[in-house]
């Protein structure tokens, strides 16, 4: 097959391209996702071990959570760039 070739098929078949952009969202979602579920369950588990801690704790958590939803934005930015 030829590059031309695979140009016009892409040109053609453009609206079957966007619905695979939802579906690699989809998949960049995945691991920001996890990440989240791992970072509140370790904070958690730290307030239940040492109470003391908690606003510290709490205060970690959201910075955790905020750089693993930058994960998930820079995913969709790339969906709308790619």
């Amino acid at each position: 097959m030829s590059l031309s070739y695979l140009a016009q098929e892409a040109a053609t078949n453009e609206s079957t391209l966007r619905g695979l952009g939802a579906v690699g969202y989809g998949l960049a979602a995945i691991g920001p996702g996890i990440g989240v579920g791992i970072v509140v369950g370790k904070a958690i588990e730290g307030t239940a071990r040492q109470p003391e801690l908690a606003g510290q704790l709490r205060t970690t958590m959201f910075l955790g959570i905020a750089f693993t939803e930058a994960l998930a934005l820079i995913g969709l930015v790339a969906g709308f760039i790619f």
